[in-house]
């Protein structure tokens, strides 16, 4: 008994490592029949578990490193962020021209091409309105027609008088020769009569001698008195010719052939058809003034078109007062016209862009006003992607890095492909409607979010349509190179047609 108990306890007190040690030791004659089989089954059993255990670890560190390098990568390697949305231009189709509405083409969700029409207007009233423009632009340009043939006859008599106030200028030195001829006849007609009286005075003195017949003595006094009338004759028509001209009777220094040497711009019948002339050219919208002399005003009909008095009556009669004013009559009228057939045109509401239908609210038989908004239209292309960075992760981000974009509608099995093209210059703080006022010193500092517009690349939405709001989470890039225009930047380049800042408008220490 005391041996039984010392080798019990014996194994009782010896450690779990050693027991099959003591196990081994104890003679084979000790143990039971049946410990052989079962100790064999149990070691199977022991390395089944450990060698399942081993290729659990395995699998579960191979799984770790599958997806945990990529991951780890994508965080070093990218910026991501899941405040971000779809969005797009909003066209909101209007009334152009007020009426009622005939027909309604289209309900909301509809999808749309540019140029269908998606409204129309009764268009019975401005088709009369178009019918009544017609009309006006023909009595405009009847009247055109009118005013043209008015001034055609305001032409010819205005080259008629200018003939007129030529041929006047030409006669002035035909009737200044005349008076010369004239005041010869009169020189002629002194001496003549100067020879009678001498001839007469001499027979007076020999009438009493009787050395001279009566009869003598009445013949050269007949000479005498005839000479005197010729001689009177004679100043009688140099002084009409003188009145003729405007001149005095008797001039200052008594040489009755003296004129002026302006006489021909001076002459009295130069100055009615100067006169004549310049009530005419009034007509045609040509001013002249009497300070002009007539040799002034006609150079100033023959300067143009190279001295061709047609071209020149010509053109003033097609700048006549009369035709402009009917030629800007039939313009009126043809604008009008151009109004009412616009207005036509507008009674056909059509889509502006290629879209989708939405916020529909209008029906037949409303009447609308011009500019009441009708609907919206939603464009399916003209999409991209409103990504709100913290402003800690902006520093790696620059215009022209590739983005992949995860939407929520489509699950991480559909990527869709981007690129950053432009940041806003504000943070949504700043852009609220009431913005946060920190001047009262309880400024709590909080990271702020920037929007970042990110475009869409090869983007086809009749295959997988974006719907405007929809959440995406995007991956840009930051370890690949930006391309695009203006890549690399913060700030794209300035549109066309913007003024570029010259040297003068640039901040002073600023670099060229």
């Amino acid at each position: 008994m005391t041996d039984h108990g010392s080798e019990a306890n014996t194994l009782a007190a010896a450690p779990r490592g050693d027991r099959g040690a003591v196990a081994r030791d104890t003679a084979p004659e000790e143990r039971g029949p049946a410990s052989g089989p079962a100790s064999a089954d149990l070691h199977k059993s022991t390395r089944k578990r450990k060698a399942l255990v081993g290729g659990l670890g395995a699998v579960a560190l191979a799984a770790a490193l599958w997806f945990g390098i990529p991951t780890v990568r994508l965080a070093l390697t990218s910026e991501s962020t899941d405040d971000a949305y779809v969005n797009s231009h909003v066209t909101f189709v209007a009334a152009r021209v007020a009426g009622q509405v005939s027909r309604v083409l289209v309900d909301d969700n509809n999808r749309v091409h540019k140029g269908d029409l998606i409204v129309e207007l009764d268009k019975e009233p401005y088709e009369d309105a178009v019918a009544v423009s017609e009309a006006a632009v023909e009595t405009a340009q009847a009247d055109l027609t009118v005013a043209k043939a008015t001034v055609r006859g305001i032409e010819a008599q205005a080259m008629s008088l200018r003939w007129k106030l030529e041929r006047a200028m030409e006669e002035v030195p035909n009737q200044v020769a005349l008076l010369r001829a004239r005041v010869a006849d009169v020189e002629k007609s002194k001496s003549v009569l100067t020879l009678a009286q001498l001839d007469f005075d001499r027979a007076a003195k020999l009438l009493p001698t009787e050395f001279i017949p009566h009869a003598e003595y009445d013949r050269r006094q007949s000479i005498l008195l005839s000479a005197r009338a010729d001689l009177n004759q004679k100043l009688a028509d140099v002084y009409q010719i003188r009145a003729i001209l405007g001149l005095p009777a008797q001039p200052p220094g008594g040489d009755l052939a003296q004129v002026p040497p302006d006489i021909d711009q001076t002459y009295s019948s130069v100055r009615q058809a100067q006169a004549d002339l310049i009530q005419t050219a009034a007509q045609l919208g040509v001013a002249h003034s009497y300070d002009q002399t007539p040799r002034q005003m006609l150079d100033a009909f023959e300067k143009d078109n190279h001295g061709d008095i047609d071209l020149t009556f010509d053109r003033i009669a097609a700048e006549a007062p009369a035709v402009k004013q009917a030629e800007a009559r039939l313009e009126a009228a043809n604008r009008n016209l151009v109004q009412a057939e616009l207005n036509l045109r507008y009674c056909d509401v059509v889509a502006d862009i290629d879209g989708v239908v939405t916020r529909r609210n209008v029906n037949p038989g409303n009447n609308v006003q011009v500019g009441q908004g009708l609907m919206a239209l939603r464009s399916l292309s003209d999409v991209w992607v409103d990504a709100n960075f913290k402003e800690t992760q902006l520093r790696g981000l620059r215009i022209g890095q590739p983005v992949d974009l995860y939407v929520d509608v489509y699950g991480s099995s559909q990527v869709f492909k981007g690129r950053i093209s432009g940041f806003t210059n504000g943070t949504g703080s700043t852009l609220a409607l009431l913005p946060a006022q920190n001047a009262t010193g309880n400024f709590v500092k909080v990271v702020q979010r920037l929007p970042v517009r990110i475009d869409l690349e090869d983007y086809d939405p009749d295959k997988s349509p974006l719907f405007v709001g929809s959440s995406v989470t995007p991956y840009v890039y930051i370890d690949r190179p930006p391309t695009v225009p203006d890549a690399g930047k913060f700030l794209q380049a300035y549109m066309p047609g913007s003024p570029v800042p010259g040297p003068a408008s640039r901040a002073p220490g600023t670099k060229q």
